[in-house]
């Protein structure tokens, strides 16, 4: 019987070309291997486009798969709060989740509000339902996520992570280290980079959507080792929009809707196959990055 976890694995996709570069990485290079400016520029208006496609998307909601109504915690990102995850967690209500929100105000960083609010929201939720919770991390939210899945894996029944970068090698990869940096002196928890908790296996049940259209953080940092209980999906979505774009909400849907203690692969139905791209997945072995400081 194969590791229940999600196996470790190197930090970037490595495809060389002929003068020894990356193919994957040759735009982004030229800017510190982070997204490049267009993608970035452009992030604020594909947000807008993507919540219009949610909006032209919602005759569909009846069709969402559906699961037991369980209880699920959905995290912001950076500089974000529980009005960004509103769409998401609308349609999981719908669709008979008990849905929470984070309660935390605006996201900047782990702070012992934040460290503290989401240990004891944990806390109550399983006490009150005496059933492990779903955590959906946004961005900076789903790096939280996995902290949480390590810290009391007993607690959790699975992570879904929309655009995190929990396998960031360096500051490069993210246009958002600026404004992370900006409030490190409130966090009560410092880290380096590459993250040394990723180098351990999740003991629970692990999906990242991505994509790579993102304009925030490199879409290669997102990538998990795909394992028995582990899995990436990439979406058409900007980083902004992944909250609400109606192919990432499928894919939460559907992965929610498994009966709990099992899991298999995601596989779009044949009618939404062209709006999830073949995934990427990391190297099965190679070399981490550096480690650098990281606020």
């Amino acid at each position: 019987m194969g590791s229940t976890g999600c196996e470790p694995g190197p930090t970037l996709v490595q495809v060389r070309t002929n003068d020894g570069r990356h193919t994957e990485d040759a735009v982004a290079v030229r800017d510190g291997e982070g997204p490049t400016l267009p993608l970035y520029l452009t992030e604020p208006g594909r947000a807008v486009a993507d919540y219009g496609l949610y909006l032209a998307a919602r005759p569909l909601l009846p069709r969402l798969p559906r699961g037991d109504g369980h209880s699920v915690l959905v995290l912001p990102g950076l500089l974000a709060d529980d009005v960004s995850t509103h769409a998401l967690r609308t349609v999981l209500r719908k669709l008979g989740y008990d849905v929470h929100g984070w309660g935390l105000g605006r996201n900047i960083g782990p702070t012992a509000t934040c460290v503290n609010g989401i240990r004891d929201k944990m806390e109550r939720l399983t006490d009150a339902s005496g059933k492990p919770v779903t955590v959906i991390g946004w961005s900076l939210g789903g790096i939280f996520a996995r902290d949480v899945a390590r810290r009391s894996p007993e607690a959790v029944r699975q992570v879904i992570t929309l655009g995190s970068p929990f396998r960031l090698a360096h500051h490069g990869q993210s246009r958002a280290t600026k404004v992370f940096d900006r409030f490190s002196h409130l966090h009560v928890e410092h880290r380096t980079l590459p993250l040394e908790s990723e180098n351990l296996p999740l003991l629970v049940p692990a999906t990242s959507i991505y994509s790579h259209f993102d304009g925030i953080v490199h879409w290669q940092t997102c990538l998990d080792t795909p394992g028995e209980r582990c899995e990436n999906i990439a979406v058409m979505a900007s980083h902004l929009g992944l909250g609400h774009h109606p192919a990432a909400i499928w894919a939460v849907a559907d992965r929610l809707a498994q009966p709990e203690g099992t899991w298999k692969p995601f596989k779009a139905p044949l009618f939404l196959r062209p709006a999830f791209p073949k995934p990427a997945s990391p190297p099965a072995a190679g070399p981490l990055a550096e480690e650098t400081s990281a606020a």
